[in-house]
């Protein structure tokens, strides 16, 4: 395993985030850095057609190739999320994401596999047919919730990384 992001205190908070309010919902939801993780915590609300938060970071390794997944060590909160890459594949001169679920458990550290061959095309929450996913020019990682629960989340990230075919 090669590791892409941990998560030290003198880390730059690169991760930034997205939520609904750019369609007019309300969800709030930001990112964190402490002891060493990521938080991504926050309230999604579905209120005013909304429904969803998001946290992204530029991709810091971008040729992903040589790997059959990503690995994910999290705490979660019983709800499932979404890991999102992007490259420079658009449609209707937007990012297209490519997105993976995973589910959590509630106050339990997990660690996520996340094979590439997983990861599905997606345009404002609707999949695509393609392009597929190419994995030498990853420029974005993302951490989404939009599983139609409203109320308060919390998800903590130790580390992020690639696993070689051979792991």
């Amino acid at each position: 395993m090669q590791h892409l992001r941990t998560f030290t205190d003198s880390e730059k908070p690169e991760w930034r985030a997205q939520n609904d309010g750019v369609m007019g919902g309300v969800s709030s939801g930001g990112a964190r850095l402490s002891d060493g993780k990521l938080h991504f915590e926050g309230v999604l609300s579905l209120e005013n057609n909304g429904g969803f938060a998001q946290i992204y970071s530029p991709a810091k390794h971008s040729d992903y190739s040589d790997h059959a997944a990503l690995r994910l060590r999290v705490l979660g909160d019983g709800r499932e999320y979404q890991f999102r890459l992007s490259t420079d594949a658009s449609i209707r001169q937007s990012r297209i994401a490519y997105r993976a679920t995973f589910p959590t458990k509630a106050s339990e550290w997990t660690e996520v596999r996340l094979p590439f061959d997983a990861f599905v095309p997606s345009f404002r929450g609707r999949t695509l047919n393609g392009p597929p996913l190419d994995l030498s020019s990853i420029t974005q990682m993302a951490f989404l919730l939009a599983d139609g629960k409203p109320g308060e989340f919390a998800l903590t990230v130790d580390w992020i990384a690639l696993e070689h075919f051979e792991d």
